[in-house]
């Protein structure tokens, strides 16, 4: 796919995701939001949570890959993907159905959250939609964003930001999931 349609896309999937979460969780009850189909399963806030904390690591680690090669000649053509950025995107991707564990400092099971959680998702999307429109201006193959649980391995610009988007659209669908389960819930 050609970058500069890849990152149109990546900006519609980011204003689309943050126009979802304000839309179907911003005035929801507390209650509500910690609500969990199951003890181990997450809340929409839990959701957003670990979203929050994967951005925490990956927008900073984005822009000091996208400050350190602007003003290099920018790579106007496909991305290319690695072969960890190809299991990296495969593994989140939303269509995706199989379960994954994640690491524990980024598992928000038994976390205590408020609505702050929700506005720091909202301000992370307009981080990431600078970050994207940004990255217009660098090589998107260049091999400079380390992987959050092991920094020695490093993503190629465009496949991390490729992930954290998908990374996003696969846990705000569940969180969608647990709204619906909770409205099936009360109707019952």
């Amino acid at each position: 796919m050609r970058t500069m349609t890849t990152l149109e896309q990546l900006s519609k999937s980011v204003r689309h995701l943050a126009e979802t979460v304000a839309h179907s969780f911003e005035s929801m009850s507390l209650v509500d939001l910690n609500y969990k189909p199951a003890p181990n399963s997450w809340s929409m806030l839990q959701c957003l949570e670990h979203l929050n904390r994967y951005s925490r690591y990956y927008n900073p680690a984005l822009a000091n890959a996208i400050a350190q090669h602007t003003g290099e000649q920018a790579h106007l053509g496909s991305i290319s993907y690695s072969w960890l950025g190809k299991k990296s995107v495969e593994m989140v991707r939303p269509q995706n159905t199989k379960k994954h564990k994640t690491v524990k400092h980024m598992n928000p099971n038994n976390s205590q959250l408020n609505r702050a959680t929700v506005g720091e998702f909202l301000q992370h999307q307009q981080e990431l939609l600078q970050l994207i429109y940004d990255a217009r201006k660098v090589d998107l193959n260049k091999k400079a964003v380390p992987v959050e649980f092991f920094k020695l391995l490093k993503l190629r610009i465009g496949e991390a930001l490729e992930f954290v988007v998908l990374h996003q659209e696969r846990h705000v669908q569940q969180a969608l999931r647990v709204k619906q389960q909770l409205a099936q819930q009360a109707a019952a």
